[in-house]
């Protein structure tokens, strides 16, 4: 499912600097970085590096970790076409492109068999 909202992804220097109340977002801590992915209107001020202009796909449905291949297939189909990458939650798997190439991730994994709402 092609989501609507527009994303970003960004570095911040402190886990504080983020609003945890905010309606989507995911972040990654490392011993060199903090990254977030968030709503662009909830881009904290307090950002080093930050990349606009993201749309995203949720895979449907809940998918077991039994499950081996489902992401791998679909990334080889985006990679082949030079487009996304994925940030997964317990549940579900979503795959960011860059809006400018929404409508080529479309017609690539419509094109390979995946149905795209």
């Amino acid at each position: 499912k092609t989501l609507d909202q527009e994303l970003s992804v960004c570095k911040v220097v402190s886990i504080s600097d983020i609003d945890l109340n905010g309606k989507f977002f995911f972040i990654g801590k490392t011993d060199e970085e903090i990254s977030l992915v968030c709503l662009t209107s909830d881009v904290p001020e307090n950002t080093t590096a930050r990349v606009d202009g993201w749309k995203t796909f949720r895979i449907e449905g809940v998918l077991d970790f039994s499950l081996i291949g489902i992401l791998s297939e679909i990334s080889k189909v985006l990679a082949e076409n030079k487009i996304g990458f994925v940030v997964s939650t317990y549940n579900t798997d979503y795959i960011l492109v860059k809006k400018e190439s929404l409508q080529k991730a479309q017609q690539a994994l419509n094109a390979s068999g995946y149905e795209v709402s």
